[in-house]
């Protein structure tokens, strides 16, 4: 039976960790932020290497999605795809989410805005791509009358096996130990953009121990951090122990 897993992410998390995971199981192709073009070119925001991307990539989300909930390429069994929440944009269709699975990656706001800032430094709650996992999780459950997978960033830090194997087992899938390592170095499936942002995993062979970050959101941050705090509380409280 065919799986299409749509991970909706918000940045400056663990999500191309994940994807290394998945692409590392030899029954997954992975596709990397499918929708990142469509998102470029509809809201005009000033990203490194936008008009490349652009150019690299499907810029038609119709055409996105209708390669995300077709065939799934090579033979494989699975279809990965890393997604970051807030390019599903206002206006595009939500009627496909009921075509893919769908699970949620999550992370403590405080953690994930002190480095948010430092490439967005004034960012607002739709960046963190907070309110668009929660309008989503809500879609999906009020969908299939059931909660749908949340992994906390931390949580699987802490402990990657027992966490991708919870996740694993929610979408209906066995657990592969090799999701737990993989060769460092780009990937033909990473996005153009990878020479961007895609430094620290590229030289990573797993994923990294957790630790904890001492530093204090600033004070100007403090609304949004609060804003932020009641988004994630709602998916936090449906993570998978």
């Amino acid at each position: 039976m065919a799986l299409r897993l749509a991970m909706w992410s918000g940045p400056r998390n663990i999500s191309t960790a994940m994807m290394r995971a998945w692409g590392s199981r030899a029954d997954t192709v992975v596709c990397d932020e499918p929708l990142y073009a469509h998102y470029l070119m509809a809201t005009g925001i000033d990203h490194p290497g936008r008009e490349e991307v652009m150019a690299h990539h499907e810029t038609d989300w119709r055409q996105v999605v209708a390669e995300l909930t077709g065939p799934i390429p090579g033979g494989r069994s699975i279809s990965y795809q890393k997604h970051m929440a807030h390019h599903l944009l206002p206006g595009m269709d939500r009627g496909w989410l009921g075509d893919v699975t769908n699970a949620f990656l999550i992370r403590d706001p405080a953690e994930m805005l002190t480095s948010l800032i430092k490439v967005t430094p004034f960012p607002a709650v739709a960046d963190t791509g907070l309110p668009q996992q929660v309008e989503i999780f809500e879609l999906v459950r009020g969908q299939t009358g059931a909660a749908p997978p949340v992994l906390d960033a931390r949580d699987v830090l802490e402990d990657p096996r027992k966490r991708l194997a919870a996740l694993c087992e929610a979408v209906g899938v066995p657990f592969d130990e090799a999701m737990l390592s993989w060769p460092p170095g780009r990937r033909d499936t990473d996005g153009i953009w990878a020479k961007h942002w895609y430094d620290a995993v590229e030289r990573s062979t797993g994923f990294a121990p957790y630790k904890p970050k001492n530093e204090p959101v600033p004070r100007r941050l403090q609304p949004l951090l609060e804003e932020c705090t009641k988004h994630y509380e709602v998916l936090h409280a449906h993570r998978l122990k």
